[in-house]
């Protein structure tokens, strides 16, 4: 099954996938709650999800298909180049990580992995990841909860209150306590620094 808002990517890489012999596209779906649905009327082997998505988004879309079936194999397949999302997305139970630039061979790789039940990542990703570990450098951002870190990122994106409110399905005044939060946690005063902390973290491009 393939999880993503933009239905051109959706369509490319649905051909892509369907040009291996072993690989059927069951199922597809434009976001989190779409995809929570499509998969308990289809239930593929393999869901490929994108996390940056309106609504719940594919952290949390990961977190419910799994609480309904502790078997799901997830593999994201994310824009996102750095080591603070493969590690969410590992934390919260998928079992693969590659990015959207990665070559059509390492896609169906992970796809094989994945449905083999072996976890699998991106070798640039996991070098990252691991580089970090190693230097025992902590992530000011893994104090985040996971709707925090969604409003974090929009934020740092230059996104209003209310235009995250919009975009997450949340009031605006629940986007202000999650941001009073953020800001306590990361010592934050206003978006800018916010945005800074995004930068500094390889969240952003500066």
């Amino acid at each position: 099954m393939l999880v993503d808002d933009h239905a051109v990517v959706r369509m490319g890489f649905k051909m892509l996938l369907e040009s291996d012999q072993d690989i059927k596209v069951i199922a597809e779906a434009e976001s989190g709650e779409a995809a929570i649905k499509a998969y308990q009327e289809h239930h593929p082997q393999v869901v490929v999800m994108d996390i940056t998505m309106p609504g719940i988004g594919g952290m949390e879309a990961i977190e419910r298909i799994l609480a309904k079936d502790s078997h799901a194999r997830i593999l994201v397949l994310s824009a996102h180049e750095d080591s603070v999302h493969p590690k969410r997305v590992l934390n919260a139970g998928a079992m693969g990580y590659v990015t959207k630039r990665s070559a059509a061979e390492e896609l169906i790789k992970a796809i094989r992995s994945v449905a083999q039940g072996k976890k699998y990542l991106e070798a640039s990703v996991a070098q990252q990841m691991a580089i970090q570990q190693l230097s025992g450098e902590q992530n000011p951002v893994d104090v985040l909860s996971e709707r925090e870190f969604e409003v974090f990122m929009s934020l740092a994106r230059g996104k209003s209150t209310n235009e995250i409110a919009e975009t997450l399905f949340l009031s605006p005044r629940t986007v202000g306590t999650h941001l009073y939060n953020i800001k306590q946690k990361l010592n934050a005063q206003n978006s800018a620094e916010i945005a800074l902390i995004a930068m500094r973290c390889g969240l952003l491009e500066p």
